[in-house]
């Protein structure tokens, strides 16, 4: 798979591209990341790339010029091959594990980095196949997304992460066809690492037991609950068996249990805190 990354910054990249999943897609010939500097496709000698907003404001903006001029060079490469254009944008799609598992099926993508207030709208309606934002939050730019989405997608190409199960196993995974499984719902279960005891806390005993049935159904509720504090959306449409709903609604009594306050919990009747 091909990564057309264009930037006003490459050099941004070079220190993540020689570590960790995308070093490892590079090396092992899964993936191949090109980084193109905008500036190259300006026509002008200060290498002009943002100009000032028409109707004022603050802030500068991506001419058209320079960006469609990088996407018809990368066109001209191969005039028969179609490939999506992807803007990075705070106005885009949310991007997701399933997003990642439909662009992890093209054999080419190009990432437009944008910058500064924002890229002239043209680009976006007319350049553009899909706008993507990795949050709702504000960057500088589109180059620390550009890598995140690079890094999401690579690892989900066979033969990447050498253990393909680990990848399976994962809170999120995307399945061949693109989609984010269903049985994947949930997130993670904890896990757990030698030494057994670490400051007076003990990994919990079932773990070490060996009992693969009891170890399983242990994950199994511990991800669920998991899931139902800290993302009880995930759980909407969710496929639950009777073992899952009885776990779910003992979390749910728990939850209604009337508790002693921390305050009432340390000083006793009678006594008062100031």
């Amino acid at each position: 798979m091909t990564f057309d990354v264009i930037t006003i910054f490459p050099g941004f990249f070079s220190s993540m591209l020689e570590h960790g999943v995308l070093k490892r897609a590079l090396a092992g010939g899964q993936a191949s990341i090109r980084l193109h500097d905008l500036r190259d496709f300006t026509d002008d000698r200060h290498r002009t790339v943002d100009d000032r907003p028409f109707g004022g404001g603050p802030g500068m903006v991506f001419k058209p010029e320079p960006v469609f001029r990088a996407i018809a060079a990368l066109q001209a490469e191969s005039p028969s091959q179609r490939f999506p254009v992807v803007l990075l944008s705070p106005q885009g799609r949310l991007f997701t594990q399933a997003r990642a598992g439909e662009l992890m099926r093209q054999e080419r993508l190009a990432l437009i980095c944008g910058r500064y207030e924002g890229v002239d709208e043209r680009i976006a309606e007319h350049l553009a196949t899909d706008e993507i934002s990795i949050g709702d939050f504000v960057l500088s730019g589109g180059e620390l997304p550009a890598a995140l989405i690079m890094e999401s997608v690579v690892r989900l190409l066979p033969g990447v992460l050498g253990n393909e199960e680990s990848a399976r196993q994962e809170s999120f995974t995307a399945s061949e066809a693109g989609q984010c499984e269903v049985r994947r719902g949930l997130l993670d279960f904890p896990h757990y690492t030698r030494p057994a005891e670490f400051h007076g806390w003990r990994v919990p005993e079932i773990l070490l037991s060996g009992n693969h049935e009891e170890i399983r159904r242990w994950r199994r509720q511990r991800a669920l609950e998991k899931t139902w504090r800290r993302r009880p959306d995930l759980l909407a449409g969710f496929p639950l068996n009777d073992e899952d709903r009885q776990c779910l609604g003992a979390l749910e009594s728990e939850a209604c249990e009337p508790r002693l306050s921390s305050e009432s919990a340390k000083f006793p009747e009678g006594e008062q805190h100031h």
